[in-house]
């Protein structure tokens, strides 16, 4: 017995790379738990505190959801671990003052 198969013809979607290179603007306050803003705010404030005197700033922290440690970012995006979020220094100067 002969069955014919019909072949699909699926089409990709085109993506427009103008729309995929813009950073998005996103309300990170709404986003984050308090909790999560709070260490990374200790962070930024300690790596001021024990560094004074750099001038190079950072863009932001990739902090861990679960056990809130969390580095400092200098350049370029961050490449964040499933567990780990980015938290922008414009948040964390927003919430000191």
């Amino acid at each position: 017995m002969y069955t014919s198969q019909q072949s699909s013809t699926r089409s990709t979607p085109s993506v427009d790379t103008r729309v995929a290179d813009r950073p998005e603007q996103i309300d990170f306050s709404a986003l984050l738990d308090p909790s999560l803003l709070q260490a990374a705010r200790h962070i930024y404030r300690t790596y001021y505190e024990v560094h004074p005197d750099q001038v190079q700033r950072p863009i932001g922290i990739a902090i861990d959801r679960f056990t809130h440690r969390g580095k400092l970012i200098f350049s370029g995006k961050p490449i964040l671990l499933p567990q780990e979020c980015f938290i922008p220094v414009g948040q964390l100067e927003a919430d000191l003052y």
